[in-house]
């Protein structure tokens, strides 16, 4: 029987899904957190697919490690948690083209990529909903750029790891980014609390006026009965 698990590499913990799936088997799952555990550990801070083949009679097992998400190998590449949820408007970081070709050249084999070139579009792509730039550029233009042969020689020779002299301005460009971004957030945020704010006076000004309206009434049903 094969169990698939996504775990945190070298740090799988048991919980109620481990349980609920390797529960039902009877195997013991101390020994299969410890050996998934030493399995994935070279992943350390990343998720890791991983998959279990378990002889349901004998109870003994096999483990198989996937190379981890693109994600999360971008996430790493970066030094990041988690990527943009707004990446149309938000950037999560800036990778060099050779970080990207490290990165196809890890997951290659588990894509349906004809070659290096073609990973490397793919990781792109990725780039592209994780709102990450590559060589400060938008990640849609340089997938145009790839396919009109700019990087060939850096993706024929595999060319996977980038001066420090390069990484340093990548990412002193992307500080820039960041620093416009959160002034935009900022000025966001303080004119939704003005909207709100005025929202809430102008609620409370309703509801003052009604409650005069309701005073008017009173006192002319009181005259009227006198």
């Amino acid at each position: 029987m094969i169990i698939k698990l996504l775990v945190e590499g070298g740090d799988m913990k048991p919980g109620p899904t481990i349980a609920q799936k390797l529960g039902p088997l009877g195997i013991n799952i101390g020994k299969v957190i410890e050996e998934v555990n030493k399995a994935t550990e070279k992943f350390k801070g990343l998720k890791v697919p991983v998959e279990l083949d378990v002889d349901a009679k004998t109870k003994n097992f096999t483990i198989k490690v996937a190379s981890p998400p693109v994600s999360e190998l971008i996430k790493k590449e970066l030094g990041i948690e988690k990527a943009s949820g707004e990446q149309k408007k938000l950037k999560a970081g800036n990778l060099a083209i050779e970080q990207v070709i490290k990165i196809a050249k890890t997951k290659q084999q588990d894509m349906l990529a004809n070659n290096l070139k073609a990973a490397v579009r793919s990781v792109v792509g990725s780039c592209v909903s994780l709102g990450v730039l590559i060589e400060s550029q938008d990640p849609k233009k340089v997938e145009e750029q790839i396919t009109s042969g700019k990087y060939d020689k850096e993706i024929e020779e595999e060319k996977d790891k980038a001066s420090e002299e390069k990484l340093s301005k990548l990412k002193e460009y992307f500080e820039e980014i960041k620093e416009k971004q959160e002034e935009i957030i900022k000025k966001e945020e303080e004119k939704e609390a003005e909207e709100k704010a005025k929202e809430t006076k102008e609620a409370a000004e309703e509801v003052g006026g009604e409650g005069k309206e309701a005073e008017k009434t009173e006192e002319k049903t009181e005259e009227k009965k006198k």
